[in-house]
């Protein structure tokens, strides 16, 4: 899915407070301590709380066995200014034949300074540009505002409630679905609430 580009762990993207780059051995330490937050963990699919030993050093793993053989992308991101320092992760991932989910979390300190949407607009312009990718799909839950906001920025659209399965959560859980075609990523302003964008059983912040 992904060009040799992408392949290679040297691959950096820059933004205008960031770096994304492939997650390193070196990074499981905040890992385990950001993404083992319960509030951060609650907010996903796939991260356990409590946060088991070792799960660190497998995501890491996984992530870069992933990147290298080119079906999933999944990079930290760093701030500029450290960028050994990763604060969180964005990941677009295949599932069959549906298009590609995309995925990310935050540590809870560097929450409501708009890191996240600043690493997704970037992240699926170059994906995008580096792609034949047609559309790409993500989903929230109804009650999890600060995703909401994120992917209004980045242009999704809401395309009807569903249910996802949540393996870290026990089972599957009620979610909205969101998909993103080329040609209409990330044109919103930067300090756009995203709430008129969605109906009103969604506009929860």
């Amino acid at each position: 899915m992904f060009p040799d580009l992408l392949r290679d762990d040297v691959f950096r993207l820059e933004t205008r407070r960031l770096w994304l780059r492939w997650p390193r051995a070196a990074d499981t330490a905040l890992i385990a301590s950001l993404a083992g937050d319960r509030d951060v963990a609650e907010r996903t699919a796939n991260i356990p709380h409590p946060y088991p030993p070792g799960a660190a050093a497998e995501f890491v793993l996984k992530a870069r066995a992933g990147n290298s053989g080119g079906g999933t992308l999944a990079l930290g991101l760093a701030p500029r200014a450290r960028p050994t320092e990763l604060v969180g992760v964005i990941s677009l991932n295949r599932r069959g034949d549906e298009p590609p989910n995309l995925g990310y979390w935050l540590g809870k300190p560097y929450w409501s300074q708009g890191l996240m949407s600043e690493a997704a607009q970037a992240f699926l312009a170059m994906v995008f540009s580096l792609t034949n990718l047609a559309d790409i799909h993500a989903c929230a839950r109804q009650d999890n505002a600060p995703s909401l906001r994120v992917l209004a920025k980045c242009g999704f659209r809401p395309v009807g409630p569903g249910v996802e399965f949540a393996p870290a959560r026990g089972g599957s859980v009620p979610v909205e679905r969101f998909l993103l075609s080329r040609g209409q990523a990330a044109n919103a302003e930067a300090d756009t609430t995203g709430a008129d964008l969605f109906p009103p059983h969604m506009q929860t912040a």
